[in-house]
């Protein structure tokens, strides 16, 4: 890892922005401070303990994930606490269910489907696999990022032993009809496992894993304005998954090693007040988000929104192309001003490659490499969007001026 070459100076050169606006959110959320004050006493108060020691402090511990467990499984209409299990983030989830779920079940098939526009931590679990003699069949998507349905329904067959399509996608905010999807793939095989990456939809649409139908669900807590340090994997009761790493026993079968207990009770409290006023706060974002989307596109000409319109998209989520400039030079150039966003994929962000997503969609690689994801979140006000359209009109506007793309 090295230090970003001046990026420092430019930031102190350029002075003080008049407002501060933070739009990453996907990669890394601001922690209120209930959340803080809910995980402090996990540090050196009580439940400091390893939870899966017979002393006080370990029994205190225990129960604190016991009450995570509850509160996790409340908000998804699990049945069971067992059925959840705590890992450091969403990617050790993704990869617990693709690759525990493939080790546990190999003879059942050999055959694993996601769709073209899954996160990399799908992806890649599900392309090494491949490598090791399992068949990966990836489904395309349309122009706003909905799984072909035809083609999904064609691919599933007895061999099929996993399919894993995401409930929103991370870079789009595109919604899939997700209990529509599990029912055509467990009417063509039961005995299919069905996985989804839920992480993006959690405290943003309604989930349910009894109406939905699905095995496997992977939730995360730094989308939800949760701490670092804590993901969940729910596991239907049942479902067969082999553990992927192994060491010393804990609370956690199928993730070994000492839980981080204020990560989780951080978790668990960031769930409780998103869920506190579920369709208020959304609605709210809805609103939001829609006079972001809005003044971008009537006030910045040849500007592109990658993703569906209206309820079809998540109520956090705006992503727009940028003709004409990177996406890149668009983060730094607003980073300037107090407004902070991220360039394509979060995951490829400092490499400059364009998002598999944007590409998936039909977006030509130039249209790709302009893209800009706004991740919004309820602690926002009206007057943070106000800002941000009065700054983007002129930042871009400079940035196509100093542009080698021309057209």
């Amino acid at each position: 890892m090295k230090k970003v070459d001046g990026a420092e100076s430019l930031l102190q050169a350029h002075g003080k922005p008049e407002k501060e606006v933070y739009f990453d959110n996907g990669n890394s959320g601001w922690v209120p401070p209930e959340v803080v004050e809910a995980m402090l006493p996990y540090f050196n108060k009580y439940g400091y303990g390893h939870p899966s020691i017979t002393n006080r402090p370990g029994w205190e511990a225990y129960e604190a994930i016991y009450e995570a467990s509850e509160q996790i499984k409340k908000s998804i209409g699990a049945e069971f606490p067992e059925e959840i299990n705590f890992t450091h983030n969403f990617t050790e989830a993704n990869n617990l269910a693709i690759t525990g779920t493939a080790l546990a079940n190999k003879t059942k098939g050999k055959e694993i489907i996601i769709s073209e526009i899954e996160h990399y931590s799908v992806m890649f679990p599900c392309e090494e696999l491949q490598r090791k003699g399992f068949k990966l069949i990836k489904i395309p998507v349309d122009k706003e990022g909905f799984v072909d349905l035809d083609k999904l329904s064609s691919a599933v067959n007895k061999n099929t032993l996993l399919v894993s399509i995401m409930a929103v996608n991370h870079e789009i905010g595109t919604i899939e009809p997700l209990k529509e999807i599990v029912e055509i793939v467990k009417d063509k095989n039961p005995e299919t496992i069905f996985h989804t990456d839920a992480s993006d939809a959690y405290t943003k649409t309604p989930l349910n894993v009894k109406r939905t139908g699905v095995d496997l669900l992977t939730l995360s807590s730094h989308k939800i304005h949760g701490p670092r340090g804590a993901g969940a994997l729910y596991v239907k009761k049942g479902v067969e998954v082999e553990k992927i790493i192994y060491g010393s026993l804990s609370s956690q079968p199928l993730w070994p090693g000492v839980e981080n207990v204020p990560a989780i009770m951080g978790f668990s409290k960031a769930s409780s007040l998103a869920f506190k006023k579920f369709k208020e706060y959304n609605k709210y974002l809805e609103n939001l988000r829609d006079k972001l989307i809005k003044g971008i596109l009537e006030e910045v000409p040849d500007t592109l929104l990658n993703g569906p319109l209206g309820n079809k998209r998540v109520s956090d989520n705006a992503n727009i192309s940028f003709l004409r400039v990177e996406g890149e030079a668009v983060t730094v150039e607003l980073s300037l001003h107090g407004i902070y966003v991220s360039s394509g994929s979060a995951c490829t962000s400092r490499v400059l490659e364009p998002s598999h997503v944007l590409l998936a969609i039909g977006r030509k690689y130039e249209e790709a490499h302009g893209s800009v994801l706004f991740k919004l979140m309820r602690f926002h006000k009206r007057e943070d969007i106000e800002y941000t359209l009065k700054v983007i009109p002129k930042s871009i506007k400079r940035l196509r001026k100093i542009s080698a793309i021309k057209s």
